[in-house]
């Protein structure tokens, strides 16, 4: 069954300032970055309101996270009981398991298990770790990325969270390397987004993902004119139909526009795809 959700960065211009973390290399620490930003909806209301406008499902980008205080985790986890939405993936902006750097080998993981924790109070069912910053062809790397995703795996696992990696920044911007932490991890899956796989290889790569896919990241690109290049978007879709996809099909919006409208117009090609 697919259904439909929504992630905050669709709506990263209106839930208010952006906790962004970043490695400081020269003092060889994580600090936080804010980027401030209209508070239009606050994360406690944001699963109601997304309920009635008809979706089953959110995915919540870290940054969006005013606070880490159990008390605010409680209560976020109350605002999504009460709506009755899927809180189905955590997903993690910062960390790059792939690095070689000691240091921030250690303080990353550390960063991640805590964000787990934080998924686990909240109730969401997932939590998306970037798979890396290395090149994708990077082996040594690579296998780096592996080896920690499995000690993040069992960890996730000892408080009931599934890890999912996707198809975003450098190292698993092919699907060869995909699906290589999907079958050398204890991984959930994978996420596939529409936007971040390019090139005359894109429908290929999808068509790979797919079938081990917990989520979809429906991105559109956009025509010269700033509208949806929908054509495209439809062959995408198409590819989740043929494979016979089961999950979220999670509406992405990155463009200039009104953030809402936005949202609808690719929510109103994908829903023929339900």
């Amino acid at each position: 069954m697919r259904f439909l959700s929504v992630t905050t960065w669709s709506l990263n211009r209106l839930l208010g300032s952006l906790q962004w973390n970043e490695w400081d290399d020269a003092h060889k620490k994580i600090v936080t970055r804010v980027e401030e930003k209209p508070e239009v909806h606050s994360l406690l209301e944001l699963p109601q309101l997304l309920v009635e406008k008809g979706y089953e499902a959110m995915e919540v980008i870290h940054p969006h996270f005013p606070s880490t205080e159990l008390s605010y985790l409680e209560e976020l986890r109350q605002a999504v009981e009460k709506a009755g939405i899927r809180f189905y993936t955590l997903l993690i902006d910062y960390g790059d398991i792939s690095s070689e750097d000691p240091l921030r080998q250690a303080a990353d993981v550390q960063f991640l298990k805590e964000w787990i924790d934080v998924a686990a109070a909240v109730g969401a069912e997932h939590v998306r770790i970037i798979g890396g910053e290395a090149e994708p062809d990077a082996k040594k790397q690579l296998q780096t990325a592996s080896e920690q995703l499995n000690e993040i795996c069992s960890y996730a696992q000892t408080k009931g969270v599934g890890v999912l990696t996707e198809n975003f920044k450098r190292l698993t911007s092919t699907a060869e390397n995909c699906l290589y932490l999907n079958e050398q991890t204890a991984i959930a899956g994978l996420i596939t987004d529409f936007g971040n796989f390019s090139g005359e290889s894109k429908l290929h790569s999808i068509q790979e993902t797919l079938p081990h896919s917990k989520s979809i990241h429906v991105k559109a690109l956009q025509l010269d004119d700033g509208s949806i290049d929908q054509a495209e978007l439809e062959q995408c879709l198409e590819l989740v139909v043929q494979g016979d996809y089961s999950g979220p099909l999670t509406i992405v919006y990155d463009g200039p526009d009104d953030m809402w409208s936005g949202i609808k117009d690719v929510e109103e090609i994908a829903k023929y795809y339900l």
